[in-house]
């Protein structure tokens, strides 16, 4: 049947010239060169989409550190399994992480890192016999660590990280948190009982544990009132317990009257996870700022971030 109201010759058009177009050849990557420097690589990328968030979120730490403002690098635990410890050692090094957080079995994973040079068992095969998390040598020195440490006055973190730099440990260069304990970095160590493997021993002193994590939980929102006006927030890889802890600390802290506002926050995972999408990415800069959500693989995407940070550094 023939429309009677359609009438094709009867449409507007207009100049392409008057449209605003989101793409131009000035944003587009540059063509490959053998041997290119990491600087001219990193310039080379184009200014486009998740590229041109990433380029944001390096400058966002550069500045922050200019400015002297926390930044905050989040880490779960497979971070530390990709072999990652090296990177983030470094940024430390350098001054451009201000706060480490982990949860507890990112503590587990480096302190055998530190101890054999090693990490990550089968859990699969563990869990039919029920030998899964039942090492000896890494229940009792984690345990010992949170008792002598958190008796003293420390939180989880800096107990665990004072026992690791005291001890005869082969590769404790190579553990995360004795970087950041040799550099006067703070660790929060953020756990959830129940949810790693050192607690089935009973070397396991729950309360202490507590008591120390909730120390670093404080400690967390002291360095959370630094990111007024040009901090940074780094999650990666934990999709439930640092992205709840945050937010929480953030809360506090604008609760106990802090101004905290206009700061950056960057998630990279991955997947998409609800939780850090909402908890890192978008509620806490609704008030000011910018969040942005990164997806890639850990042992890809943080070295690329850590290297993009030094040469801007």
């Amino acid at each position: 049947m023939k429309s009677s109201m359609i009438n094709i010759n009867q449409v507007k058009t207009y100049s392409i010239a008057k449209r605003r177009s989101k793409v131009r050849v000035d944003d587009f990557a540059r063509a490959p060169v053998k041997g290119l420097s990491f600087t001219k690589f990193y310039n080379s990328l184009p200014d486009i989409l998740k590229a041109k968030e990433f380029r944001r979120v390096v400058e966002a730490v550069v500045r922050a550190r200019k400015l002297k403002k926390s930044v905050i690098f989040m880490a779960g635990a497979h971070v530390i399994k990709c072999g990652l410890n090296p990177a983030l050692a470094e940024l430390i090094k350098k001054k451009a992480i201000t706060c480490i957080c982990l949860n507890g079995a990112g503590l587990i994973h480096d302190f055998e890192i530190a101890l054999q040079g090693k990490t990550s068992e089968d859990v699969g095969e563990g869990l039919k016999q029920g030998k899964f998390g039942m090492a000896k040598e890494t229940a009792e020195f984690i345990n010992c660590a949170v008792t002598d440490g958190v008796r003293d006055g420390l939180g989880l973190g800096y107990s665990l990280a004072r026992k690791i730099a005291s001890a005869k440990l082969p590769y404790k260069n190579l553990s995360l948190i004795f970087n950041a304990y040799r550099y006067q970095v703070p660790v929060c160590a953020l756990v959830a009982i129940g949810t790693d493997i050192i607690h089935q021993h009973p070397s396991f002193n729950a309360a202490l544990t507590a008591e120390g994590s909730l120390r670093d939980f404080n400690l967390l929102v002291e360095n959370v009132c630094g990111l007024n006006n040009g901090g940074v927030v780094i999650n990666f890889g934990s999709a439930v317990v640092l992205p709840e802890v945050f937010l929480k600390a953030l809360n506090l802290g604008r609760n106990l009257k802090y101004n905290i506002k206009n700061f950056t926050t960057a998630n990279f995972d991955m997947i998409y996870h609800y939780r850090p999408s909402q908890n890192v990415v978008r509620r806490p800069v609704s008030s000011g700022g910018a969040g942005f959500y990164i997806i890639g693989h850990h042992e890809i995407m943080l070295p690329l971030l850590a290297q993009s940070i030094i040469e801007k550094l």
